[in-house]
């Protein structure tokens, strides 16, 4: 799976692949980088991007196509 992760940086929020020391790319924004991750892991094949706030915890998650979610989500978010 080509999942990435979406994490505060010191430049602002930056997007990595799970287990990765140095980060893909740098975004002054969290909503940008979140687009940047999801067209990264598009390109990829599909898989999971998880989304860190700024507390360092993990506030969302987005499976993106043609990822298998083994939890598919209830609500209309996506």
């Amino acid at each position: 799976m080509a999942d990435r992760y979406v994490t505060k940086h010191p430049r602002g929020w930056a997007v990595q692949a799970p287990g990765g020391e140095r980060a893909s790319s740098v975004h002054t924004t969290q909503k940008a980088a979140e687009q940047a991750a999801k067209q990264t892991v598009r390109n990829l094949g599909g898989g999971e991007v998880r989304i860190q706030g700024r507390d360092g915890r993990w506030r969302d998650s987005d499976t993106v196509a043609p990822g298998n979610d083994p939890c598919p989500p209830k609500d209309k978010k996506y």
